[in-house]
């Protein structure tokens, strides 16, 4: 009998292997609760044999929260009901306890009246894309199976990251799906290094300093242009972006933006930082986007709350604690290193930080090669 119910066992675990794995997370959230004591208890009182000892029982739940468990796709969702309780802090920022409980990454926190709902991803490496899956379309970069840069709503992107973490690759996976549409793209490389190859296939590749300050204030220049041509048109309509009106979009997409301030020097700096501030708030309707890359965004050279109009930001490889805080500020999310190139964490503009993993590249890709086919050879 027992081997049959061994047998029985096995065969269910075979048949419905995601099935345990739930009732695991429903313990192991069920203990979080009741562990950290965020339940209401009562004495649960009973007569004692001896009358004279008095009464005697254990505590008895009063109240236990209201949640809703689900699991699709490697995905967990679990919806808290808020009922403004002394318990209420605890249960609105649950990712710091589910995070590393359940060994999975939070993709979105949504509030609705008297709920918050989270989706957890089980298997954040698993969502990676190939260098080929990338698409653009609607004003959307795909990078990650459940991760988009949607750049028409969101726009402007921060890319931090040391050497080796990922960051030149993912930059001219960037610019290789860009160039498959009618975007504009104009690169600035300060060390002369990856990007600043580009020459020999794409026009508008700069790295010298005169030459990549006239392009910054050309690209704002054309920003602004464009923002007063837009409302001369017939078909002129408020609110409505430059994709309404068939027109393409420019990126100005810069390679160690903190080198290319540094070259710049005192003198200019004032100048060029109140170009990168217009664009970063004018650019949106107009169909300008900046893509900045740094070791680490220091706010010497994004003053004035500048960094926080990034709404794509991006910190790849291994970056300190006060690294993080730079891109991300002050949060409550525990950051765990791990030795995988273009591994790190994003934060899609919906104040929640997430695993995040850059497209694959194929050993022995050619990125020059196959930004010149998609070009086809034009200059």
């Amino acid at each position: 009998m027992v081997a049959v119910y061994v047998g029985l066992g096995v065969l269910y675990f075979k048949r419905f292997p995601h099935h345990y794995k739930q009732l695991e997370h429903c313990q192991a959230i069920a203990r979080m609760i009741l562990d950290h004591s965020w339940c209401d208890t009562k004495d649960g009182k009973s007569e004692a044999w001896f009358k004279d000892l008095g009464k005697s029982g254990k505590k008895k739940i009063a109240h236990f929260p209201k949640l809703w468990y689900r699991m699709k796709k490697g995905v967990i969702y679990l919806t808290v009901k808020i009922t403004m309780d002394k318990h209420q802090k605890q249960l609105a920022e649950l990712e710091s306890k589910i995070e590393p409980g359940l060994f999975c990454e939070t993709v979105r926190k949504d509030y609705y009246e008297g709920y918050i709902c989270y989706a957890f991803l089980c298997d954040a490496e698993g969502a990676r894309i190939r260098i080929d899956d990338v698409e653009v379309k609607d004003g959307s970069m795909k990078f990650m199976h459940h991760i988009s840069w949607h750049f028409d709503s969101l726009p402007h992107m921060l890319v931090a990251g040391g050497t080796g973490g990922g960051k030149t690759y993912f930059l001219l996976t960037i610019i290789n799906a860009l160039v498959k549409t009618n975007a504009v793209l104009y690169v600035l490389d300060p060390k002369n290094a990856d990007l600043a190859d580009l020459t020999t296939v794409m026009p508008n590749v700069y790295s010298q300093k005169e030459e990549m300050v006239d392009c910054l204030n050309q690209f704002y220049d054309d920003m602004m242009d464009r923002n007063a041509a837009m409302k001369e048109l017939p078909d002129y309509k408020t609110g409505e972006n430059y994709a309404y009106y068939g027109l393409p979009a420019n990126f100005l997409i810069f390679d160690e933006y903190v080198a290319f301030m540094e070259m710049v020097g005192m003198r200019e700096s004032g100048a060029v930082m109140d170009k990168i501030k217009q664009i970063i708030m004018l650019g949106r309707q107009s169909g300008f986007f900046l893509i900045l890359a740094c070791q680490r965004p220091d706010a010497k050279y994004l003053q004035d709350g500048a960094r926080d109009q990034f709404n794509f930001r991006v910190a790849l490889g291994r970056l300190s604690e006060h690294g993080y805080s730079m891109m991300f500020g002050e949060v409550k999310k525990q950051f765990f290193p791990k030795t995988i190139k273009g591994r790190g964490y994003v934060d899609v503009g919906e104040n929640v930080i997430t695993e995040f993993y850059t497209p694959l590249v194929p050993a022995g890709y050619d990125f020059l090669a196959e930004i010149g086919r998609h070009r086809g050879g034009e200059m």
